[in-house]
């Protein structure tokens, strides 16, 4: 596995990869904010596509990330969200609030 990464992507998306936990969350979390301060497009895409393993910090990063962008009114959707963070936001009560993608949330099943 490898460790927790942040990436600026084209058309302002940030792209989230390898294992987001504890050991990883702090540095992601201050990379997150600035590359968000950084990129002045109306909208914010949170690729999670690229992500190994997650715990709960890896959604606790989303809603950072979320605040950052609705602070520099920025909409936000989020995209390609695994299975296990999924399922951390659904026992977690935060589907409701995720911006998630159709695919993500589950909406083509």
């Amino acid at each position: 596995m490898n460790d927790g990464r942040i990436e600026s992507l084209p058309g302002g998306a940030l792209r989230l990869l390898g294992v987001l936990d504890l050991r990883t969350g702090p540095v992601l979390r201050e990379q997150g904010r600035e590359l968000i301060r950084a990129e002045m497009g109306a909208a914010l895409v949170l690729d999670c596509s690229a992500v190994e393993k997650s715990s709960s910090v890896g959604l606790s990063l989303l809603l950072a990330f979320m605040r950052d962008a609705r602070a520099a009114r920025r909409q936000v959707r989020i995209t390609g969200m695994p299975a296990d963070m999924l399922e951390i936001a659904r026992v977690s009560g935060l589907l409701d609030i995720l911006p998630l993608d159709a695919v993500s949330a589950g909406g083509d099943t």
